[in-house]
């Protein structure tokens, strides 16, 4: 009798990374190869992804719509629908409503929002006709409560919406979609950072539950798992990865109730 099938497992199946060679992107390479899927790997130039275990790449800037389209229809033509979308791509700088201006608006919105809209659109309806399909978007703690960053915060709250929209609309059709939350991520983005205020994650981390940031593998694992057919009948949540900040203020219990 043979061993039943492992459902975490995704041997056969064909992932779609965007954002791959980021530190993140990278992690999600990792994971989805170690759980036997085949990789194609999306990023806005060949040597972003150099060296990375990938079967195909598309290359295209998800600041241009346009070119983002091109691209991934050029790919559906020749090789068809991928089994699985991680839509990962993003950028973001740091700002407040008082820094904010239409360009910065505009910029943050294209890039998380329009961007991700342009490069999925086209496979979900492929998805449709092929009778199946699973896509994660990677979104952000910013997408349910405000941490700052108001443009990409209203973006990534966006990609929320677009994934429900999806899980709805065509998962009567065989199509999933689902969305990971992360807090921050200790991705080498942080580097600068901490070179630049070595205090910075005293001052962080007493709002984290967890007493750490997250790392670019516990996004990877969530999203992996969200892919996997042990998710099978989950479509439209959204799962933060987060080391427990949206789970309450341990800030305001620490200094007000205990202090």
């Amino acid at each position: 009798m043979s061993a039943p099938l492992n459902p975490f497992r995704l041997d056969g199946k064909s992932v779609l990374i965007s954002g791959a060679g980021g530190g993140i992107g990278r992690a999600l390479v990792a994971r989805f190869a170690d759980a036997g899927a085949t990789i194609i790997g999306a990023d806005r130039t060949s040597d972003l992804i150099a060296g990375l275990s990938l079967t195909q790449t598309i290359l295209f800037d998800q600041s241009d719509l346009k070119q983002t389209q091109l691209a991934v229809a050029a790919h559906l033509d020749e090789f068809g629908a991928p089994d699985i979308v991680v839509c990962n791509a993003g950028f973001t700088r740091a700002e407040n409503l008082d820094q904010l201006d239409v360009a910065t608006w505009e910029r943050e919105v294209t890039i998380n929002l329009n961007g991700a809209y342009a490069m999925t659109a086209a496979i979900v309806e492929a998805m449709v006709a092929r009778g199946s399909g699973n896509l994660v978007f990677i979104s952000s703690v910013n997408g349910l409560a405000h941490f700052g960053n108001p443009a990409y915060s209203a973006a990534k709250a966006g990609i929320i919406a677009y994934a429900k929209a999806i899980a709805v609309e065509r998962g009567g059709q065989g199509v999933r979609a689902n969305v990971v939350a992360p807090g921050s991520v200790r991705t080498p983005a942080w580097d600068h950072r901490l070179a630049a205020d070595p205090g910075l994650l005293a001052k962080v981390l007493p709002h984290y539950p967890l007493g750490h940031l997250v790392s670019p593998d516990d996004v990877a694992n969530a999203t992996v798992f969200l892919a996997s057919p042990a998710a099978a009948g989950i479509t439209g949540t959204v799962l933060p990865v987060d080391a427990g900040l949206t789970a309450g203020n341990l800030r305001f219990v620490d200094e007000i109730l205990r202090g």
